[in-house]
């Protein structure tokens, strides 16, 4: 039994949902199109190059949380499921959890797309531990703002570090799934190290550290 972590977006899923919430909000005419997606856009190479401000970056994604009721977005999110998400899961996927469940392993998904999102994501792939990006929320309200520190590169490790404190769990035997060079400070950490269909950046360094690579979508 070992702790089994999991990327999220072009790991599990064949595509990022946090970009695809952008492309959906676009759709339903929630926001300002054009703006709108040229952002969206730019933070996602911005992503791609390990460069964007996680922090300029949810003052963009979280302001439609902020700016709509939750009534209203809990319609929009289980059409956005229905319509982005599905059809992305990706079957080896699928089974590589199973196979970790079967080994009595302890699941987790460490992401840095926030929770709104995610929570029900995690839950369609039948894993009980989540690490997200936390939106604030007051009074049943979003405010637009973070709450806490952003999974994202070096946060997602100090995200995990709290995670394993309040589990009373450890690294030993653990596996870390990913499929982005922003994740190399977990990677280097975990015992098991995977790079998932990897960008080019991960490519390379897990060639050269000997890491094992993956495809989920053969």
């Amino acid at each position: 039994m070992a702790l089994t972590i999991f990327d999220l977006d072009n790991t599990l899923l064949g595509g990022d949902s946090d970009y695809l919430w952008g492309e959906f909000l676009v759709e339903q005419q929630v926001v300002n199109g054009e703006w709108y997606q040229k952002n969206n856009q730019n933070f996602y190479d911005q992503y791609l190059a390990g460069t964007m401000d996680i922090f300029e970056f949810l003052a963009f994604q979280l302001k439609p949380l902020a700016d709509n009721s939750i009534a209203d977005l809990n319609i929009w999110r289980d059409k956005y499921l229905a319509e982005k998400i599905e059809p992305i899961i990706l079957s080896p996927g699928r089974a590589l959890i199973a196979q970790h469940q079967q080994q009595g392993d302890t699941l987790l998904i460490i992401t840095a797309t926030n929770s709104f999102i995610t929570a029900p994501i995690a839950e369609k792939l039948t894993i009980q531990h989540l690490i997200a990006t936390e939106p604030e929320m007051i009074n049943g309200t979003y405010t637009g703002k973070v709450d806490g520190t952003p999974s994202y590169q070096q946060g997602k490790v100090e995200r995990l570090q709290d995670w394993l404190s309040k589990h009373h769990q450890t690294l030993k035997g653990s596996y870390f799934y990913s499929d982005s060079h922003n994740d190399l400070p977990l990677l280097n950490l975990v015992d098991h190290p995977i790079a998932v269909d990897p960008d080019p950046k991960l490519r390379a360094i897990a060639q050269q550290k000997g890491w094992k690579i993956l495809s989920l979508r053969q």
